[in-house]
């Protein structure tokens, strides 16, 4: 027997379809919130993460009064690799006047991290983040991605993609971030 056009649906079909309708509401509300983005004068977030060269951990807290540029890449990423140097040339410029670059590497393996610094010839601290729990605190979209933190540990600036670290823009803005620091003092 079929059912006659134009037959109206079960009072019992609608119940259950606005609950399911109500339970998949609840499952959403219920849920982890969404972070809201990283942005300037957002406190950059905490963590302490086993160097390359002795394993010891390295807290971005620890370096509180000094200005930092955090760097996220990975030793398969060409555009990481290309902006080592003039990263090199910054840190071996700035790095006795208040100023501290460190590389977190996002690599599962320690031992292709340590044959990329030995390579490139590196001086700059290398964090290993095989688990990327900082860089997902931090919110990378890809790599490489930059943060440049102020001496209270205030985000400046995010920078996604490569740069010449090196450029005379880049070397003032942290020159200044590190005199404003000096002045409060």
């Amino acid at each position: 027997m079929e059912p006659e056009s134009g037959s109206r649906v079960p009072p019992v079909a609608w119940v259950a379809g606005l609950a399911l309708i109500a339970v998949a509401g609840l499952l959403i509300l219920m849920g982890e919130p969404i972070e809201p983005p990283l942005s300037r004068g957002d406190s950059a977030p905490a963590f302490a993460l086993p160097s390359l060269v002795d394993g010891a951990p390295i807290a971005l807290d620890d370096l509180r009064g000094r200005v930092v540029l955090v760097n996220f890449w990975a030793t398969w990423c060409k555009p990481c690799e290309d902006e080592m140097p003039a990263m090199e040339n910054l840190y071996r410029a700035l790095n006795e006047d208040g100023f501290e670059l460190i590389a977190v590497a996002v690599d599962e393996s320690r031992d292709d991290v340590e044959a990329f610094r030995e390579r490139l010839g590196v001086t700059f601290p290398i964090l290993l983040d095989p688990d990327q729990k900082a860089a997902r605190a931090y919110q990378t979209t890809g790599f490489p991605e930059s943060i440049l933190v102020d001496d209270n540990g205030v985000i400046i600036e995010r920078y996604v993609g490569p740069r010449e670290w090196d450029h005379p823009d880049y070397v003032a803005r942290v020159q200044r971030l590190m005199e404003a620091s000096k002045s409060r003092i």
